[in-house]
């Protein structure tokens, strides 16, 4: 392994870092405000250039408000393998998308809706979205044909 690769799992512990990060809508500045370091170590952790001790890793979890075992799952809340991080670096569709402008700020804004009823009619919606553009049905949906896809 060339000395300046990163190694795959601090680079993956970086990578959900960064989501969480940003997901929060929080800068590599307050990040590295709030952990006692410099944005360009807080960059240099996202991308698993540098690896991050025990202590600041532990930091991070709680300025980031989750669990340091946050940044060592997979889909489902799977632990990290050497198996499993292969197929996730191979294009895991979740994470993929959770990488992407569009998915953080869908995330963001889903994460603000507290009412559950609502929360499950967007849910609703979407998949009749995915189902019709997958059938090329017109969607047509009237508001409250809309609003029964939750119940």
């Amino acid at each position: 392994m060339n000395v300046k690769t990163p190694n795959a799992i601090d680079g993956y512990v970086g990578a959900r870092i960064r989501m969480r990060r940003q997901l929060l809508g929080m800068s590599q500045e307050r990040l590295a405000e709030q952990i006692g370091v410099t944005f360009q170590q807080v960059q240099k952790y996202e991308k698993g250039v540098n690896r991050i001790g025990a202590s600041r890793l532990q930091r991070i979890a709680d300025v980031l408000h989750t669990s340091v075992g946050f940044f060592f799952e997979q889909g489902d809340s799977e632990p990290l393998t050497s198996r499993g991080l292969e197929l996730s670096m191979s294009g895991d569709p979740v994470a993929e998308f959770l990488r992407t402008k569009e998915g953080l700020v869908l995330n963001r804004a889903f994460l603000k809706i507290a009412d559950r009823n609502i929360r499950e009619t967007i849910i609703a919606l979407v998949k009749a979205m995915a189902q019709a553009e997958s059938h090329d049905a017109p969607l047509g949906f009237s508001v409250a044909e809309i609003a029964l896809l939750g119940e």
